[in-house]
């Protein structure tokens, strides 16, 4: 009888198949991983013989359906890690019935499938929310803050928290103005590609992660991703100045107008800090978890309608991610553009009912400046604030805590300043 770890040839109807049985999360499901590194599930009931090739040694996980929360088994000479899910692709695995990927790994099979953490720390799992991260809500953040500071308490070294690479940054952003102040790293993780397929990218940046909260003094919070498509390094990342710049690639995150914090050698485990305005361990922990949910984003667009503008009359803030230098359509160059007339004023009701106004830019790189062309005179006198070079969504939830937080006196003059790196002074071009 076959058993995982054995090398079989798997015979369907319509073809053959030789690799490695692993273990699979359903009866119904045969999974076999292939010589180039890639897993394929057969239905059990397409499969007409399996047949022994090699006897081999059997898995030292198997995948389990049940538990969401766990401690392995501690060493007292190592410091001890949480690890905390909200699912995504690092959680993920191939659903062979539809050909996608589905949150299906619990957080001790997600720990279970990468041994070596055992030797860097004792780790602690718990699974906050399993969802997409397009799912994420500003009260998500408030639930992860909380979980941080359980964690903290019962003494944990430092927080890996895994995250749908989709909104990860934003994710790490918001996390980063919540935290005001940590004794521990708080490390963002995510995978492009998932966790068992041969080309996943998630063991490499959850090992990279916990050697970097280990062995280093950073106590604010980053992200850690492949730094190339190569099985090489990784790289740390500011959580407010990074940017999902791929769809697929395992080097899609890229930090804007700013330097990466460190690399971490994945065969060496040699950590290299790029710079040294790093966040420092602080001696407590700060948190201000409140958001306000009543802020949208606005991205400017051809053929803009006023309406498009005024249904933000009433929200607390707005951040607009205009065009260029920061503008919006609204003066009237030609007859075909008449109805662009109305925008300003539809943007003038929007200020007067009380919302808070930011202008950021779709451009990756630079700044806003609403000085140079009349447009953002235009826009300027009206109230809008310029939001220097943030990145749009790192406004969007820079802009939600501080009203959740702040007097909107206070909010206006914040949402200027530098708090957490999401300002630079210099802007990097790294294209």
């Amino acid at each position: 009888m076959v058993q995982p770890g054995d090398h079989v040839r798997i015979t369907t109807k319509n073809s053959k198949e030789e690799g490695i049985l692993m273990p699979s999360s359903s009866e119904k499901i045969v999974l076999l991983k292939l010589v180039n590194g890639y897993n394929m599930g057969f239905e059990r009931a397409d499969i007409d013989r399996i047949d022994l090739i090699v006897k081999g040694d059997a898995p030292s996980h198997v995948v389990s359906h049940h538990a969401v929360h766990g401690t392995l088994s501690a060493r007292s000479d190592l410091p001890t890690i949480a690890i905390l899910h909200t699912g995504g692709t690092i959680a993920s695995k191939v659903d062979y019935r539809t050909g996608g990927v589905a949150t299906q790994f619990t957080p001790d099979d997600l720990v279970g499938l990468f041994p070596e953490l055992k030797d860097i720390a004792n780790v602690e799992s718990e699974l906050i929310a399993q969802m997409w991260s397009d799912d994420l809500r500003f009260s998500h953040f408030k639930l992860i803050a909380h979980k941080i500071e359980e964690h903290i308490r019962r003494g944990v070294k430092g927080i890996i928290i895994g995250m749908g690479t989709d909104n990860l940054t934003v994710g790490a952003a918001a996390l980063s103005f919540i935290v005001e102040s940590s004794p521990v790293p708080i490390v963002f993780v995510g995978a492009q590609r998932s966790s068992d397929r041969g080309s996943s990218d998630a063991a490499m940046n959850l090992i990279c992660a916990a050697e970097f909260i280990t062995k280093t003094d950073f106590g604010g919070v980053a992200i850690c991703m492949h730094a190339h498509e190569n099985d090489d390094r990784c790289v740390l990342l500011p959580a407010t100045k990074t940017y999902k710049l791929h769809t697929s690639r395992r080097d899609a995150f890229k930090p804007v107008n700013t330097e990466p914090y460190a690399h971490v050698d994945y065969a060496t485990r040699e950590i290299c800090f790029l710079r040294p305005d790093y966040p420092r361990r602080a001696d407590r922990l700060v948190i201000k978890p409140a958001m306000e949910d009543r802020v949208g984003l606005l991205k400017i667009h051809i053929n803009m309608f006023p309406e498009q503008f005024e249904f933000f009359k009433g929200y607390k803030g707005l951040i607009i991610e205009g065009t260029g230098l920061g503008q919006t359509p609204g003066q009237v160059p030609n007859d075909l553009c008449l109805i662009h007339k109305e925008i300003y004023p539809a943007l003038r009701r929007v200020i007067e009912s009380g919302c808070v106004v930011v202008m950021t830019s779709q451009c990756i790189y630079g700044g806003v400046n609403m000085n140079v062309y009349d447009k953002g005179r235009d826009l300027l006198g009206l109230g809008i604030i310029p939001g220097h070079d943030m990145l749009a969504n790192t406004a969007l939830v820079k802009l939600s805590w501080l009203l959740g937080n702040y007097n909107p006196a206070d909010v206006k003059k914040l949402i200027g300043e530098n708090l957490r790196g999401e300002i630079s002074e210099q802007h990097m071009y790294q294209p």
